[in-house]
């Protein structure tokens, strides 16, 4: 059974989106890709930090984390080569719909004060980027059980050429922006 979120996608999202832009082929329809999950963990915390960020992915993502590695030591951030630095996880296909849908319909309204995320935080080619200051947003998430607060970015990667044509897709499938 396909996910909630797609079947919206291609029965709401593609006709609106091919009226407005007036595209030709069907394939010029922009989609979503993947959404990557990532977790930057502090090199000088203790070392069950990398395990608890991982652990807290695991149930936010329902896939097991990567651990990311430093590439070169850096002396100012006290950083060596290959020492871990955070973690994380890229979601595709049903996995990708089913959480986005639960980050759109559960866990961004449970944040303080919510008027909706920043429009401008497009990179030019199509692509979302945001941050969430606190995991706990997560209704997965039991809160007895977390030793400290961890934030994440979420990327959000589409096919569309330009921001506003990415823009227009990620409205449409639900996703609060704030408005100007």
């Amino acid at each position: 059974m396909k996910a909630r979120l797609y079947t919206k996608y291609t029965d709401e999202v593609v006709p609106a989106l091919k009226a407005k832009h007036n595209y030709s082929n069907v394939h010029q329809i922009p989609k979503f890709v993947k959404i990557v999950v990532n977790m930057g963990i502090n090199a000088s915390l203790e070392k069950g930090a990398l395990e608890d960020a991982a652990k807290d992915l695991t149930q936010i993502t329902g896939r097991k984390p990567v651990v990311s590695k430093s590439k070169k030591d850096v002396a100012n951030f006290k950083l060596r080569k290959n020492q871990a630095i955070g973690c994380r996880v890229t979601l595709r296909q049903d996995a990708m719909y089913e959480f986005f849908d639960r980050l759109v319909a559960s866990a961004l309204p449970r944040v303080r004060d919510f008027r909706g995320l920043s429009p401008r935080k497009f990179d030019g080619r199509g692509n979302y980027t945001f941050g969430v200051s606190d995991q706990t947003i997560f209704p997965e998430i039991e809160m007895d059980k977390i030793k400290r607060t961890q934030g994440m970015d979420i990327t959000i990667v589409t096919t569309a050429p330009t921001d506003a044509e990415a823009h227009d897709l990620i409205k449409l499938m639900g996703f609060p922006f704030a408005e100007k």
